[in-house]
């Protein structure tokens, strides 16, 4: 077991196996009928629409999701464009899809389609149960109502996939777990040179808290420049760029173990952000050019802040595997005293380390923060539990002097799928929780036999 472990091909590609068995198991395990929602879905249901009748009147049903409000828009684009009338569009429970067709055959206005989506057609009032035909579905209002008799229900063709792997799934994965992953950059150096930072997850908080509240006082509006906006940002990040540093100062300038040390800030950064917020209450950011990293938008597809990560994490490649700061990390981590005779500015490299990892925290938190709009001081809660788990299961050891930034990525996807998968399979909270604690301890373990057999063999 362990020359398995400690072979060349597990060392350098286990993480990636296991993550793309994982991919294997939740496609197989997911393998369902699909019903989808997408702008193709949306398309295909106006298509369908103006070819049966050009002219058609068409009422839209849809739930208050993101997804189902974006296909609402898509299917009266495409309806209007076909010359087409859309006489309303619902958005909401079943009651108001019923409230909305009583209204209208009251009014004698005729109705040839509902374009819904399957969720919504099958609520019982367009598409009642068999048996269930009551007053307020559209076979019981059609007969009420002779400018509802001729309406067709029509909804996108379903098909036969996997929930998992799907692109809107794998791109929400991507999407959730981007400032975690951003951050773990900054706590894989910081593990490399066997230390540890526990504050990233109040530096989340009080980034978000410090954006919001600075963007409040300076009245930042709909209308204000995203110069102003920018500032903000800034000093959200450098705010806890600079505890960062304070942490690598404690660390190098006193010999406190840099535990107790983060530990300390941890308390620190989150008292700050229900100071600096006034309490538990969110302070929302009152311009929607906030929402640009977190909230959805995207370039050719693929969310902004997924993009973010991405390129982050090709300069921090870059970085530890091309640059003279990357090879002084792994040289403190490997041996303090050897890379301080070698001439490795030890201390100055540790107080970097803690400044970058304080500073992609800040980051982690813009972006958190731009997802809901707004700052809380409640944010990041146990999240740096989170971050570390990646680390670790991405391959770098605690005992310090090895790892990889892009074994980081992968270690904070394979967290991602399996929370999503755990999702989609219907695994509750409380069994979720014991499976990434063995995975983390699982993850430890094997680091553990690979540096007592790398001992042995040097010894």
């Amino acid at each position: 077991m362990r020359k398995i472990l400690q072979s060349k091909f597990i060392s350098e590609y286990g993480t990636l196996l296991v993550l793309l068995v994982l991919f294997a198991y939740y496609t197989v395990a997911t393998w369902g009928v699909i019903h989808p929602v997408s702008a193709g879905a949306a398309g295909e249901v106006a298509e369908n629409i103006l070819k049966q009748n050009p002219n058609a009147k068409v009422m839209i049903v849809v739930d208050k999701g993101a997804e189902s409000q974006a296909f609402a828009k898509v299917v009266k684009a495409e309806l209007e464009q076909g010359k087409a009338t859309v006489v309303k569009t619902v958005s909401g429970a079943p009651s108001d899809a019923s409230d909305a067709l009583r209204k209208l055959g009251e009014a004698d206005e005729r109705i040839d389609f509902v374009a819904a989506t399957h969720a919504s057609a099958e609520n019982g009032v367009l598409r009642p149960k068999p048996g269930k035909e009551g007053d307020h579905s559209l076979p019981g209002l059609s007969k009420q109502h002779p400018s509802l008799a001729k309406a067709k229900v029509i909804v996108p063709d379903s098909y036969e996939w996997s929930n998992f792997l799907t692109r809107t799934n794998v791109l929400k994965i991507a999407n959730h777990i981007s400032y975690t992953a951003i951050i773990a950059i900054g706590m894989t150096m910081v593990i490399i040179t066997t230390g540890i930072d526990l504050s990233v997850g109040s530096l989340i908080a009080l980034s978000g808290v410090i954006v919001a509240c600075s963007a409040r006082e300076l009245g930042i509006n709909p209308d204000s420049g995203l110069l102003i906006l920018l500032g903000c940002v800034l000093l959200g990040i450098v705010g806890c760029g600079l505890l960062g540093t304070f942490s690598g100062l404690m660390v190098t300038a006193f010999g406190i173990h840099p535990f107790i040390v983060t530990l300390s800030i941890m308390s620190i950064a989150r008292g700050l952000s229900f100071i600096i917020a006034d309490g538990p209450s969110d302070v929302v950011i009152e311009t929607e050019s906030y929402r640009f990293l977190g909230a959805g938008r995207s370039l050719m597809g693929i969310p902004n802040s997924v993009i973010l990560m991405m390129l982050l994490y090709v300069l921090a490649h870059l970085l530890m595997t091309r640059t003279v700061l990357g090879r002084h990390i792994y040289a403190v981590g490997g041996n303090r005293e050897a890379a301080h005779l070698s001439g490795v500015p030890v201390k100055r490299v540790l107080i970097v380390v803690y400044t970058i990892c304080g500073a992609l925290a800040g980051l982690g938190g813009v972006v958190n923060s731009s997802l809901h709009g707004a700052g809380s001081a409640k944010s990041g809660l146990g999240y740096e539990l989170q971050i570390i788990a990646a680390v670790v299961v991405g391959g770098t050891s605690l005992a310090g002097g090895s790892g990889n930034i892009m074994g980081t990525l992968v270690g904070a996807l394979i967290l991602g799928v399996i929370a999503n998968g755990m999702n989609l399979t219907g695994v509750t909270t409380y069994p979720q929780m014991v499976v990434f604690g063995l995975l983390i301890l699982v993850a430890v373990l094997i680091d553990q036999l690979k540096n007592r057999k790398a001992g042995a063999a040097s010894s």
